[in-house]
């Protein structure tokens, strides 16, 4: 719909709206439960209204406003636009708010009902809520343009801030002071990747793995990691598409899955791992490239969460992007940048940028990039970049998988309900 008006928003997103964000959810309530829809006065993210329940103000942050609400340039869509979607959803914004406050920015204090829940004093300053990969950036000192910061678990979220506006395609959106205020917010993400090699060792490892493993004190994650470790770039022979949890930029497309190409009777489970490794590496340097061509350089790559812990990893992940990538100092990156925007809020430094200069940690260039390696990975870089633009933009082979797979499972639904 918006795509058909025009709307000028929907380019900082990257041209689509995630299903997950709060107008396509309000939307859901409307039409799936209409009677929650009228009886709700507010709708907000539970972010906002935690910090409600600590200070007793409905006190709603820029950042989430701007990549859930569609809040851009001081509106929201109009009323317009949400009528044209249902009729009964024009007013829609009435549920949301205009008031909106800077990350880094004192809500209030503690009500007498919070400091029983929390144990803190009547008062003590709560921070504006804010988001959990956002508030990582100023923890490992990412406060200034061109600072990339993958924060790397189960999914990847890549957050930036830039000094300009650009519009960048498959974006998760772009916001002013979305990360830190007074600059431009940039958000991209993968759908999935640490999840992609809890899949193998769940899946796809045969039983005398775990035994070994168990025998050597190490966990399944570390024995394929160091069972694939020493392979020569194209040793295994494997070429991955990292979809199995759909593609969230640069496609956004949750229908796409995912793709091993070059299995054969001696593949073994190292090499499905390794392979995951790298294309999940493949699908990084996709986002570092779009980022690029699109005006806002990636000048550093900043990396933080559970999978930094795996070196080899991350020295994949440096030979593949061709650049050195930092990593954060603490293991509790996101828990760091909490406390660093509470500690704005309650006075002790004037701004996060100041707060970051005394309590960020970060490894600067931890690992750099092996130039021989970076050659040969962006050959199946290559190879893996045409798998991606066939399967994203042109076959429909998997969409259609899909379609007769939920096709045949709703059969079987209806036929056991009859029986």
């Amino acid at each position: 719909m918006a795509e058909r008006r025009g709307e000028r928003w929907l380019p900082r997103y990257g041209g689509k709206i995630s299903a997950e964000w709060a107008v396509a959810k309000l939307l859901q309530i409307l039409e799936e439960s209409p009677q929650v829809y009228a009886a709700a006065e507010r709708f907000l993210e539970a972010t906002d209204w935690v910090t409600w329940q600590l200070c007793g103000a409905e006190v709603r942050n820029i950042c989430t406003a701007g990549y859930k609400a569609i809040y851009q340039d001081g509106e929201y869509p109009t009323d317009d636009f949400f009528a044209a979607l249902n009729p009964a959803f024009r007013h829609a914004t009435d549920r949301f708010s205009r008031d909106l406050h800077p990350l880094g920015g004192r809500a209030g204090g503690l009500t007498e009902a919070a400091t029983r829940l929390t144990g803190l004093k009547v008062g003590t300053a709560v921070a504006v809520g804010n988001v959990d990969a956002h508030v990582t950036a100023p923890a490992v000192g990412a406060t200034r343009s061109g600072q990339l910061v993958a924060i790397m678990g189960t999914s990847t979220c890549h957050v930036m801030i830039g000094d300009t506006l650009a519009e960048v395609p498959g974006l998760c959106g772009v916001v002013a002071g979305g990360i830190t205020p007074g600059t431009y917010g940039y958000e991209a993400g993968q759908s999935g990747v640490g999840d992609l090699f809890g899949w193998v060792v769940k899946k796809l490892t045969p039983p005398e793995y775990h035994t070994l493993a168990q025998e050597r004190g190490l966990s399944v994650h570390e024995l394929l990691t160091e069972l694939g470790q020493d392979q020569a770039v194209g040793e295994h022979g494997l070429l991955a598409l990292d979809w199995l949890s759909g593609n969230r930029s640069v496609l956004v497309d949750t229908d796409l899955s995912g793709m091993i190409m070059g299995l054969g009777l001696s593949t073994r489970a190292e090499d499905i791992y390794r392979a995951l490794i790298e294309a999940t590496a493949f699908g990084t340097r996709v986002i570092v490239e779009t980022f690029n061509d699109s005006g806002v350089p990636v000048q550093e790559f900043i990396a933080a969460g559970g999978l930094i812990r795996n070196p080899v990893l991350m020295q994949t992940y440096a030979d593949v992007l061709g650049l050195p990538i930092s990593v954060a100092g603490s293991s509790q990156a996101p828990a760091l940048g909490s406390a660093m925007h509470a500690a704005v809020a309650a006075g002790a430094y004037p701004d996060i940028s100041a707060a970051a200069d005394r309590m960020a940690r970060v490894r600067r260039a931890a690992y750099t990039p092996d130039p021989h390696r970076h050659v040969a990975y962006t050959q199946i870089y290559q190879l893996y970049k045409h798998l991606h633009d066939l399967f994203g933009h042109e076959d429909r082979t998997m969409k259609t998988l899909k379609r007769l797979r939920d096709g045949a499972v709703a059969h079987k639904e209806r036929s056991e309900v009859l029986a």
